[in-house]
């Protein structure tokens, strides 16, 4: 049996408490956070599991795990401190501020030899897991691009702007779907409500193969809307997380420009192009609405952190999923910075220091 402790009881900690307490293969031993109000309901719904507000307290309890759910610029300290007592660590995303406290975590936890896994939630969710099966048996034909909206009506936080608290996600999905690296990225926002803080962004991240992805995050939206599209080459699909029972349409939909006489269609052919042949055909066909399971994603998440440690094997979410995740957030920073200058990225190259 694992013991295992949480640390935050803002927005997700609760979460993870409810769900580690659920579990059948873990404990929930302790729980920590600076707010005694916050402890004292915990203790009042989870009699026995022990509170403290003092991190070396909490870290001196029979635990063999930590769920990190805190602010992004207190992960890298608590990681690092829990790795160095020995703890197996699992940190809400995004991982840290910047890639190179990514980089020491992951070389910490290696060392060590200790799970460091990054709860990148929609990485266990059913319907990313479809996506990726319908992309990867060859569905949809060659990858064109995605387009993410995340938006809705607040939360704002001082802390962070929009991008480093709703992008995240749609980032993460973007990279278990396309099976190619960011090579650059771009960000353009503005700010309404607070002059400090960017409300509204856009975001376009290119990959190696081609394929560009847009992220539209806001939280100045009437509203809730978390939707992704994923344009092919033979099919299209739609993943709209917010409905409650047809989470993803599959339109049998394209677009092609017909040969003429000796040409091929690409410009290769006796002096044709492929506009001697315009227009172009458009196909419609279709629609499909597969089942998806309602299985809840952070108790898969969880689950996966508990196996991951008893069996030795990687996380899904590992570290250096979350260093790619946090590399492109920070250089969409850097672009939002200089008015949307394309920032270039070098992913493969980097290296445990």
């Amino acid at each position: 049996m694992i013991n295992i402790g949480v640390l935050g009881c803002g927005y997700w900690g609760p979460k993870h408490i409810r769900v580690c307490h659920e579990m059948s293969n873990a404990k929930l031993s302790a729980v920590c956070d600076l707010d005694e109000k916050k402890l004292q309901q915990v203790q009042i719904q989870y009699p026995g599991v022990k509170t403290t507000p003092r991190f070396s307290d909490f870290l001196r309890n029979n635990i063999d795990a930590v769920v990190i759910a805190t602010p992004v610029h207190t992960h890298h300290r608590l990681a690092r401190e829990a790795l160095l007592n020995g703890k197996h660590v699992m940190i809400e995303k995004p991982m840290t501020s910047n890639s190179q406290e990514a980089l020491e975590l992951i070389e910490l936890a290696e060392k060590r030899k200790l799970v460091l896994m990054v709860g990148h939630t929609y990485q266990y969710h059913p319907a990313v897991d479809y996506l990726k099966d319908l992309i990867g048996r060859g569905e949809l034909g060659q990858l064109y691009g995605i387009d993410a909206d995340r938006l809705n009506l607040g939360l704002f936080r001082p802390d962070v702007n929009v991008i480093w608290d709703l992008a995240p996600h749609d980032i993460s999905i973007m990279l278990t779907l396309v099976n190619s690296d960011p090579i650059a990225v771009s960000a353009r926002g503005t700010h309404h409500i607070d002059e400090r803080v960017c409300d509204v962004a856009y975001i376009e991240v290119l990959f190696a193969n081609g394929t560009m992805g847009h992220v539209h995050v806001s939280w100045l939206h009437p509203r809730k809307i978390r939707q992704i599209t994923i344009v092919g080459s033979q099919k299209m699909a739609v993943y709209d997380d917010v409905s409650e029972t047809e989470k993803i349409h599959i339109y049998d939909k394209g677009v092609a420009v017909p040969n003429e006489g000796n040409g091929n269609g690409n410009g290769n052919g006796n002096g044709h192009n492929r506009f001697s042949a315009w227009p172009p055909n458009y196909r419609y066909g279709n629609v499909v609405i597969p089942f998806i399971s309602n299985a809840e994603p952070l108790k898969v998440e969880c689950s996966h952190f508990i196996k991951c440690i008893t069996e030795g094997i990687k996380p899904k979410s590992d570290g250096r999923m979350g260093l790619r995740v946090t590399s492109v957030l920070e250089a969409a920073d850097k672009s939002l910075a200089t008015a949307g200058q394309r920032v270039k990225l070098d992913l493969a190259s980097m290296a445990v220091v």
